[in-house]
């Protein structure tokens, strides 16, 4: 059973009285119990789609419907915005400092998520147990603690602590190893995995690192431009790309194991807003190498395989494409 339930998902933000689109007909389906990983270059909407699945996109959204374990959301309603943000669907930013108040100490915030459903005393305790559970050593310190006290891993602690107080059915991780060494980020990936497996909670997680995506995810979908290009197992994606998008993004991952390979990179760079704007046809059609006539018209999301979808004419590897 699907945890959520997203269809044809459309944010545009105005500049100059011109609405410049920045997610495009994007679907997003997450079942429960399932890690989701949501993956492409910096500026192709990951941020903006996760925001908008909390209404704190400030930009305009339109969902052409939107359910939560199996209720459909309504942003008009108050009180079940109140519920879904924090209770039903918890977050982890990015940029963890920042996301954090610096003059209030870690309690006073891990008390503010849970006022919602009217704080006791007695609800340190539970605070104690969640900042223990996610690795503070001594939660009742770290309770104490203010932001900038803390090392960034840990403070990444703490906001996975705050989100997971009131028992998500889905957790949002947005891009939450990027500013960590790779020894912090394996504990971070392995704190996730075994929040996961000890609730049944669903994950969103939203990357640009390949790297990791393997070892985290059962699916996996890669945005380009706003647009959702291709979609499947994890391991088919990744290990056979159909989409030319996906294959580059695979490409420039370096072996760590061939000093002497050339980098490699995909050609041009992600379009602005204002360059996606009034364009037709396949948005990777100028930096892909397979382009044909047919890429001037935009290929829908389709079926190439058993389970995976792509939106190409031309798929690599055969199969059926667009």
């Amino acid at each position: 059973m699907a945890i959520a339930e997203i269809r044809g998902l459309e944010v545009s933000f105005e500049k100059d009285g011109v609405l410049l689109p920045a997610v495009q007909g994007a679907d997003f389906l997450i079942d429960s119990g399932e890690c989701l990983a949501l993956v492409g270059e910096s500026g192709c909407g990951k941020s903006v789609s996760a925001f908008s699945f909390l209404g704190l996109c400030p930009g305009h959204v339109f969902f052409a419907s939107y359910y939560f374990d199996g209720d459909a959301v309504d942003f008009e309603d108050a009180e079940k915005v109140r519920a879904l943000r924090g209770c039903d669907i918890g977050m982890v930013f990015q940029d963890a400092l920042a996301a954090l108040d610096p003059v209030l100490t870690v309690g006073s915030q891990m008390r503010e998520a849970l006022r919602e459903r009217g704080h006791r005393k007695e609800d340190d305790s539970k605070i104690c147990a969640m900042l223990e559970r996610v690795g503070i050593a001594d939660p009742k310190s770290g309770m104490r603690s203010y932001p900038h006290q803390l090392s960034g891993g840990m403070r990444q602690r703490v906001m996975i602590a705050i989100a997971l107080l009131n028992s998500p059915g889905l957790l949002i991780a947005d891009e939450p190893t990027t500013a960590l060494d790779v020894t912090i980020q394996a504990q971070i990936l392995e704190l996730f995995k075994a929040m996961r497996s000890g609730s049944g909670m669903s994950l969103l997680f939203i990357t640009h690192d390949l790297g990791i995506v393997e070892d985290i995810a059962d699916r996996i979908a890669v945005m380009y431009a706003g647009r959702i290009v291709e979609q499947g197992p994890v391991q088919v994606v990744l290990n056979n790309p159909a989409h030319p998008y996906t294959k580059g993004l695979l490409d420039s991952v370096p072996d760590i194991r061939d000093s002497f390979s050339r980098f490699q990179t995909i050609p041009g760079r992600v379009p602005s807003l204002s360059d996606i704007a009034g364009r037709q046809g396949c948005l990777f059609r100028p930096r892909c190498e397979r382009a044909a006539e047919p890429c001037k018209f935009a290929p829908p999301l389709s079926e190439h395989s058993e389970g995976r979808l792509c939106a190409c004419y031309f798929p690599i590897g055969g199969g059926q494409g667009a």
